[in-house]
């Protein structure tokens, strides 16, 4: 229930003020990242691919337009797959911005001192790495697991962010190794307000809503835990 009073909570966080600028500039940044992806992805097929290729009994067919044309259905997947990397390595850049505006909202009273910004960062990028690995280690898997692979996919990734947006809400509170036992005693609220989390990661088009969903979620999840 704490879970979702807090998922709920920070859905509605999104439209105020302060958040909804932060809201726009995550937007605006995921958008800019995929497509400078999505256009490396075209370049680099239509200067390496060849342009005609002869086939068995069909003969010469056009390739390299046709691949690099296709190659805009990437974009959808790759929301997809590289959503959850994007989330937690932006959770450096706007963590502390949300939960600055959540507490001082919500929790006036106990409002918390900002984390170091690269430090922060630093553990994003860290985590960043974790993500990516569960991605592929989960896609090589998935001949072999079928749809178990999805599970590994949704659990690493629920884990992963439940465990880094919490760390960063809890460190504003508390001690570094607080925080750390503190997340331990709920790890079964953080994994599943991640898995939650990682669940809309895969929804187009939402999914660039959820970096900020995610820090305002956790910030929530704390002070709801302290009470």
């Amino acid at each position: 229930m704490t879970v979702l009073t807090a998922l709920a909570r920070a859905w509605g966080d999104l439209l105020r003020p302060r958040i909804f600028g932060v809201v726009a500039l995550g937007v605006l940044l995921t958008l800019v990242l995929f497509v400078l992806l999505q256009a490396g992805a075209f370049w680099a097929i239509r200067a390496f691919a060849p342009e005609t290729m002869t086939l068995p009994w069909i003969g010469q067919v056009t390739l390299g337009h046709a691949l690099s044309w296709g190659s805009l259905i990437l974009f959808p997947i790759m929301s997809i797959f590289l959503m959850a990397p994007v989330t937690a390595g932006f959770a450096g850049l706007f963590a502390e911005r949300v939960a600055d505006a959540v507490e001082e909202t919500h929790y006036p009273g106990t409002k918390g001192l900002p984390v170091d910004f690269m430090e922060g960062l630093l553990e994003s990028l860290a985590v960043v790495g974790a993500v990516l690995a569960v991605a592929v280690v989960s896609l090589i898997l998935t001949p072999f697991l079928g749809p178990l692979a999805s599970i590994l996919f949704y659990l690493g990734n629920g884990w992963l962010l439940g465990r880094e947006f919490f760390q960063m809400a809890a460190r504003r509170h508390l001690h570094p190794a607080q925080a750390t036992a503190l997340r331990k005693t709920r790890t079964a609220q953080t994994t599943t307000l991640g898995v939650l989390i990682a669940l809309l990661l895969t929804v187009p088009f939402l999914n660039v809503l959820v970096p900020v969903l995610a820090a305002a979620g956790f910030t929530h999840l704390y002070h709801l835990g302290r009470r």
